[in-house]
């Protein structure tokens, strides 16, 4: 069997890293496959005093991908949890994990819930929720969107799982 990717690309706040542990769980209850997490908090150093930029992203971006091919040696998937905010972020990404299809999800809800969602969650720089949001790459041709504000985790997780696996 083929390995798998999936890619939930979307601004800080979306829902990522709750859909991907909803993911995961589903993936391994009909499949009883594993899928390891490989998200961008485990690689940023998250502040609520200190900005992220693009080079911040890019520079952990290539050890997110090295990762990710780790974790395939011993599993039958990887969910990417990331906010991928230039082309040459995704150009790294799509470049490091060439042998393998990458199944793109956009993760997305308005931007005045992802703004309340940041204020509520108090653990990361007011503003990155609104920048995500707008420099989000790329902005559209995903393989499937879900927008968190209208579908529960368990809902995008059964979304994804019956289209993309």
């Amino acid at each position: 069997m083929e390995k798998q990717i999936i890619l939930l690309n979307g601004p800080s706040s979306s829902g990522k890293s709750t859909l991907s542990k909803a993911l995961q769980g589903l993936i391994e209850e009909k499949r009883n496959e594993k899928f390891v997490i490989v998200s961008i908090d485990d690689f940023m150093k998250l502040s609520t005093e200190e900005t992220i930029y693009e080079d911040d992203v890019f520079e952990i971006s290539g050890d997110m991908c090295t990762s990710a091919l780790e974790a395939l040696k011993t599993s039958s998937g990887v969910i990417i949890d990331h906010v991928i905010t230039s082309e040459r972020i995704f150009r790294q990404l799509t470049a490091m994990l060439v042998q393998y299809h990458i199944h793109s999800v956009h993760v997305t809800c308005p931007l005045n819930v992802l703004l309340q969602r940041e204020y509520a969650r108090k653990n990361r720089c007011l503003g990155s929720a609104e920048s995500s949001y707008t420099y989000l790459f790329p902005k559209d041709e995903y393989d499937l969107t879900v927008d968190t504000s209208i579908m529960t985790p368990a809902e995008c997780s059964a979304k994804i799982y019956g289209a993309l696996l």
